[in-house]
């Protein structure tokens, strides 16, 4: 299950809290993987230069809410005011390889990124999935400009070798602040169809749908039905549209669509194929828009999908586990293996994970897994870490093996113990003791309290 988000917020600072936005307190199976498509991040040029040493506002938020519930920031990418990120639980890492991120500007001839998309692409189970989130020209009169620029988008290329181009991913998601607009019809005709809930008046002058219909390029992509009011342009902290002189006609700026490439290439054959043959699916569960946030003049947007895959991978790379009793009284031994084509490199490590940690870099410790390893065979090998480097308090930990070469951690041990530092401990106790036989015993007067 993907929960995807797109979200215009206007340079605002993240609301208090996102329950809803994503579905945490719903009674269906938790979500594997959240996806979050931002437009309009602050980025006054200071915030954008500190954010390139240390995470934003908006990542540190979503990190805090979701990795107390066992969700790691697998990857990011920034651009300006566009932020994705993605989430996915523990579970799933092993199986997650290939991560790139990209991103293309588009704003004021291409040199400044106010305007563009920001793409992160992965191998899930073996199959290629894209997401791509941008933010294309506003204004009612650039939808050949929304156009284009997409087409622009879809156009890079990721680094590195044996990527396929955006559009040969298995799926592709695109979502953003696409700000088409509903043309022709006025206002007042415009207003009064969202106050009686008759949405579907508006679909047919939608610039995007009517886009889908002539565009070649568009027509693969598929969308749920806009059975929610137009998300733009709202007044701040309220569900009233626009009440400024400008008095904007709402729209359905923020807009989420997939693209399933087995289908687009069956479609284009005549003959019928067996449901065998499709490796993978995808089904809207549902696609929704969020009234109840009011920081920013967008409501933000959400679809649920199921995804379906025939895994093509079943075992993870490595597999590892903490050997005997773990504390910090004495230095602790793992064991690995891994499969007899795993390209191992010299800068690959083994990690130390409070269980729930927020992305790879939020270790506690760390062993090299060629200099810190201590025998080997065939089958098995062990790394060492020393006991100076063991938490004191102790607690529940798990370990992640990092691969150089994938960029990505391919194997993750079950959550263990650590037991605390006994001899610490006792000392502290004694301290204790010793404090408190010193004080002077004149506290006679101490119950006048």
């Amino acid at each position: 299950r993907l929960h995807l988000v797109t979200w215009n917020v206007g340079t605002a600072s993240p609301p208090p809290d996102v329950t809803s936005l994503l579905q945490l307190n719903s009674l269906d199976p938790t979500m594997d993987m959240y996806v979050i498509g931002l437009q309009e991040v602050n980025s006054r040029i200071t915030n954008f230069l500190s954010d390139l040493a240390f995470d934003d506002p908006w990542s540190i938020f979503f990190m805090t809410v979701l990795s107390p519930l066992g969700y790691i920031k697998l990857s990011s990418v920034r651009m300006q005011g566009l932020l994705l990120l993605v989430f996915v639980k523990h579970v799933h890492l092993p199986f997650i390889r290939d991560i790139h991120t990209h991103y293309t500007r588009t704003g004021l001839y291409g040199y400044w990124g106010n305007k563009g998309g920001v793409t992160v692409r992965m191998s899930l189970y073996g199959h290629t999935i894209c997401f791509m989130n941008c933010h294309l020209p506003a204004h009612i009169e650039n939808t050949e400009q929304r156009l284009d620029d997409f087409e622009k988008i879809l156009e890079m290329q990721f680094e590195g070798e044996n990527i396929p181009s955006t559009l040969d991913h298995d799926v592709l998601f695109w979502f953003g602040d696409l700000n088409f607009r509903i043309a022709d019809y006025g206002i007042h005709f415009v207003r009064e169809s969202i106050n009686n809930k008759r949405y579907n008046l508006l679909w047919e002058k939608d610039q995007l749908n009517m886009a889908k219909k002539k565009e070649a390029f568009l027509q693969e992509f598929i969308e749920g039905p806009l059975q929610f009011k137009p998300t733009y342009k709202f007044d701040l902290y309220s569900d009233v549209y626009d009440t400024s002189e400008k008095k904007r006609k709402p729209a359905w700026t923020d807009r989420i669509l997939w693209r399933v490439k087995n289908l687009c290439q069956h479609a284009s054959k005549e003959d019928e194929f067996s449901a065998e043959e499709q490796t993978i699916s995808v089904t809207l569960n549902n696609y929704i828009s969020h009234m109840s946030y009011g920081i920013s003049d967008h409501k933000p947007v959400t679809g649920t999908f199921g995804l379906e895959l025939k895994p093509l991978l079943s075992d993870p790379l490595v597999m590892l586990n903490p050997e005997g009793e773990w504390s910090a009284e004495h230095d602790v031994l793992i064991s690995y293996s891994a499969v007899p084509e795993f390209p191992s490199s010299a800068w690959d490590w083994i990690g130390l994970f409070k269980v729930a940690f927020r992305h790879v870099n939020d270790y506690v410790t760390y062993a090299w897994v060629e200099d810190d390893e201590i025998s080997s065979n065939k089958d098995r090998k062990q790394v060492y870490m020393s006991a100076a480097e063991i938490p004191d308090m102790g607690g529940e930990f798990l370990l992640c093996y990092y691969s150089n070469n994938f960029q990505s951690i391919v194997g993750i041990s079950q959550p263990f113990q650590i037991q605390p530092n006994r001899t610490l401990m006792e000392k502290d106790l004694t301290q204790e003791e010793n404090s408190w036989m010193q004080k002077p015993d004149n506290l006679e007067s101490h119950d006048e309290f």
